[in-house]
């Protein structure tokens, strides 16, 4: 991929991550803080547990990105523990996530054919774990979708109306 190819695929990525997460927030702020430890079964993770590892992933991947170099994997472990409520997830996501998105956003081609490592796991070309980090993200939303009528919650639009939500934005 040449340099302003790779550009362009990340303009891409960063102007549907800037809607996606918009989508992301209104499937937060639907989990019910006092059913935030529902889980649909012993092997999955609660409400709270999903909705830290969506938001602290995210951050993880676009900071990452931003700085050349991904963090620890514990260090996402800590701090997801860290995330006590989901109105502190929606908090984070707000404070952290335009400055991410702007820093990417401003990655050269250059910078975005770098390959980068995730310790243990694999290398690629920046550029890529923008695909990686939508799909990771919507994946995990979807999954937290699942439970939210069974915590008597609401599911909102996410690409069209739901059954709860007839369209809002």
């Amino acid at each position: 991929m040449t340099l302003e190819e790779s550009k362009a695929v990340a303009d891409c990525f960063v102007s549907a991550l800037e809607n996606e997460t918009k989508t992301t927030i209104k499937v937060l702020a639907a989990v019910p803080e006092n059913k935030s430890k529902y889980r649909p079964d012993p092997r999955s993770k609660n409400a709270l547990q999903l909705a830290a590892h969506i938001v602290v992933e995210d951050l993880w991947f676009l900071e990452g990105l931003g700085n050349g170099q991904f963090a620890p994997m514990e260090s996402v472990q800590s701090e997801e523990t860290a995330v006590t409520s989901i109105a502190q997830a929606i908090d984070m996501y707000n404070e952290r996530l335009p400055l991410a998105l702007k820093k990417v956003r401003a990655l050269s081609g250059e910078q975005l054919t770098k390959t980068l490592s995730i310790p243990g796991e694999f290398s690629a070309p920046a550029v890529e774990f923008l695909s990686i980090m939508v799909r990771h993200s919507i994946h995990h939303r979807g999954q937290l979708t699942t439970y939210l009528r069974p915590m008597d919650s609401k599911v909102p639009s996410i690409y069209g109306p739901s059954a709860d939500d007839a369209g809002e934005s």
